[in-house]
């Protein structure tokens, strides 16, 4: 499941996070584009220079963790002028995007680092990561109840510590604790969801929690103690996944290509209109506008949200996540990540995103 954290969104990836926190759910989709020519100065051919193949027969389905975020942002950026019809899908989480685009459902899928670890451990092979939304690590965090005294992570010895299950949140709680020279068997830990975390914070029949999401700014304004951050553990990529048959497809690979030049070009005119896009987001989220506004700007300040182009240090950052959690006992065998990374759009991607 993703960490988030939208994925979306408040920068995209964090509202994306918070609404992953369902374990389960069903999709829905909707439509959106025409068949208009390409606007000048996109980027819907390769950038060997090979002619632009036709569009207008193409669907896209993209899969997205909060509705209808991705879709307002190209209304929004003014970029919903695609030359190919776009079949939005909404999923509770990453993982379930990567069910979807495994049954052929979707062609696209954005997740954080840790679901294709647990899609390919479980044998599926029907994507490739082909790019990446670098995105801020902020609001990972883990908290100590007022009434527990704890201050630091070394003092979580001993103690229950809530914590999601195969997220971000077990990645970093793990290597807080080995910082601090504690063992995952040193805690008591307990696998649950982020909202009956928060309860049992609050409640204090847990003494910590590691989790991610606005909700940690309620829980810290309640009196919890924040004792460690996965700011400077976490990576901020969110992998970007494409079915095989999308990159042997001509048509549908030069959708894609442009599909995220246009995506970036949605995320720096939210960066660059922040209280427009926050205001057209809090009605879907629900938060108070100036609570979402403050953690929109305080992501984009840490890291802005844009795409990038697959690179070596991305996966090695992933492989290391994988590693992490065949060591805690949540994989079986050795995931190798680079078997479902590839660098085929790296070119391509540059181009429509301006990033190396």
């Amino acid at each position: 499941m993703i960490t988030p954290a939208r994925r979306t969104l408040v920068t995209l990836a964090a509202w994306a996070a918070v609404a992953a926190l369902a374990a389960c759910g069903s999709s829905s989709s909707t439509s959106s584009g025409t068949s208009s020519p390409a606007p000048a100065g996109s980027a819907a051919g390769s950038a060997s220079g090979s002619p632009t193949p036709d569009l207008s027969g193409v669907t896209l389905r993209v899969g997205q963790t909060l509705w209808p975020s991705l879709k307002t942002q190209f209304e929004l950026a003014g970029v919903s002028d695609t030359p190919y019809k776009v079949e939005w899908s909404v999923f509770p989480g990453g993982d379930k995007q990567l069910l979807a685009l495994g049954a052929g459902a979707i062609d696209v899928a954005e997740s954080s680092d840790i679901p294709p670890i647990f899609a390919r451990a479980a044998n599926n092979a029907a994507f490739k990561v082909v790019a990446v939304q670098q995105g801020n690590t902020l609001l990972q965090e883990v908290l100590a109840s007022q009434k527990s005294g704890i201050t630091s992570i070394a003092g979580l010895k001993g103690k229950k510590v809530a914590y999601v299950k195969s997220t971000t949140a077990q990645y970093f709680l793990a290597k807080l604790l080995d910082q601090a020279g504690l063992k995952w068997s040193d805690i008591q830990a307990v696998p649950l969801a982020p909202a009956d975390g928060a309860t049992a914070l609050s409640t204090g029949n847990v003494d910590a929690l590691a989790s991610y999401g606005a909700s940690l700014q309620l829980l810290r304004s309640k009196g919890a103690v924040q004792i460690g951050s996965g700011k400077d553990i976490l990576s901020g990529n969110f992998p970007i996944e494409a079915a095989n048959g999308v990159l042997t497809d001509p048509a549908k690979k030069a959708a894609l290509v442009d599909f995220l030049g246009r995506l970036n070009k949605a995320y720096s005119y939210a960066r660059d209109h922040a209280q427009d896009y926050v205001t057209k987001q809090v009605v879907f989220t629900k938060q108070p506008a100036d609570q979402a506004l403050g953690i929109f700007t305080d992501g984009e300040k840490q890291r802005p949200t844009r795409i990038a182009p697959t690179s070596p240090d991305a996966i090695a950052k992933e492989q290391d996540v994988a590693d992490t959690f065949l060591a805690l006992g949540a994989l079986t065998a050795k995931v190798d990540v680079a078997s479902y990374w590839t660098d085929t759009l790296n070119a391509d991607v540059t181009k429509v995103a301006g990033t190396l």
